[in-house]
């Protein structure tokens, strides 16, 4: 169904600028945002994809990677068409590359209203709906229906999110986001200019923002390239960035394997993550995961201060080590999260 944009502001000659990414593209009559899910219809925005789904499917929590909130637990997974960013490298290129989804169309997706999401979480047993597999902002007024309505109902919401969003629709949906994990990419202006259309700069705003002014829980996930962002300088800039932050903000580290426009790199070493491992642990950060790979001991989480086991992981299999979720057990260490 056609549904109108929440976050717009009214221009000349019937064109509205979408306020919900920090494109703030500027739409003409029958034009679309470069997301591809958002047109302009007689000076109207309208969101194609709304109550639609290209995906959905129940994964583990750790899946997002989300570490520290709710392990073991279930995530009912949900995800449209379209993509604010043009990521060379993007591992769901088939739904995030599909852009002009009109409402109608067989690329729309399964029908699949906020209602309906909500009520097969508590058929469930679900914790939480996790938007994710293309960019959850673009589609953001279906996420807010449907968190909104999930919180009701005692169920989390976590966004998978590459961050690119505008502070106006993080305050708009702060109050029913539980998690969200963020994307960084990199950390040049190069980088995200020439290989995903997007700049640095928001997205530091948007981490800091979210893990300093609002109560959602967040997690960073870096993919790990070789030869484009796996260089000390690059990877120790983050990590230091982050750990100025929050030292507490949990880095994910995940490896690369070669897909759509990036078939001509190799995948990322497991040296290059344990590196990458220890640059984020020497720069401060108390939680720090490698991803991607089997690591019998970088998935696990440890008390930062007498560097007890807390919680064991491998894949998605977790067994917690201690008695109260939040607390090292030999220390009494609080360990931030959400965890129960």
């Amino acid at each position: 169904m056609l549904y109108e944009a929440m976050l717009v502001r009214p221009l000349k000659e019937q064109t509205v600028q979408c306020l919900t990414c920090e494109h703030r593209c500027a739409i003409a009559p029958d034009h679309w945002g470069k997301c591809g899910v958002r047109v302009n219809r007689d000076g109207k925005l309208l969101l194609t994809v709304y109550g639609r789904a290209a995906a959905a499917h129940v994964d583990p929590i750790e899946k997002k990677p989300m570490f520290h909130f709710l392990p073991g637990s279930r995530a009912l997974s949900i995800g449209t068409y379209g993509c604010n960013l043009a990521c060379e490298w993007c591992q769901n290129w088939e739904l995030s590359a599909t852009r002009q989804v009109e409402s109608d169309s067989r690329y729309a997706g399964e029908e699949l209203p906020p209602t309906q999401v909500v009520a097969l979480a508590r058929q469930q047993g679900i914790e939480s709906i996790a938007y994710t597999y293309n960019e959850p902002t673009i589609f953001f007024e279906y996420t807010y229906d449907t968190a909104k309505l999930a919180h009701e109902h005692g169920i989390k919401n976590v966004y998978v999110s590459n961050g690119f969003m505008t502070p106006e629709m993080i305050d708009k949906l702060a109050p029913y986001l539980d998690g969200i994990n963020v994307d960084l990419k990199g950390f040049t202006e190069t980088l995200y200019r020439t290989y995903c259309d997007a700049r640095l700069e928001p997205i530091k705003r948007n981490i800091a923002t979210i893990a300093q002014k609002t109560s959602i829980w967040i997690e960073v996930t870096t993919l790990v390239i070789p030869e484009l962002n796996d260089s000390d300088e690059e990877l120790r800039a983050a990590a230091e960035w982050l750990a100025s932050v929050d030292p507490q903000i949990p880095w994910h580290v995940t490896a690369f394997y070669p897909t759509y426009k990036m078939q001509d790199r190799p995948r990322t070493p497991a040296s290059t993550l344990e590196r990458a491992h220890s640059i984020g642990k020497a720069a401060g950060l108390h939680h720090v995961y490698v991803g991607n790979v089997p690591d019998p001991t970088r998935e696990n989480t440890y008390c930062p201060q007498c560097k007890t086991l807390l919680i064991e992981r491998l894949g998605y299999h977790v067994r917690s080590h201690w008695q109260e979720p939040g607390r090292c057990p030999t220390c009494g260490t609080l360990i931030p999260g959400i965890w129960k």
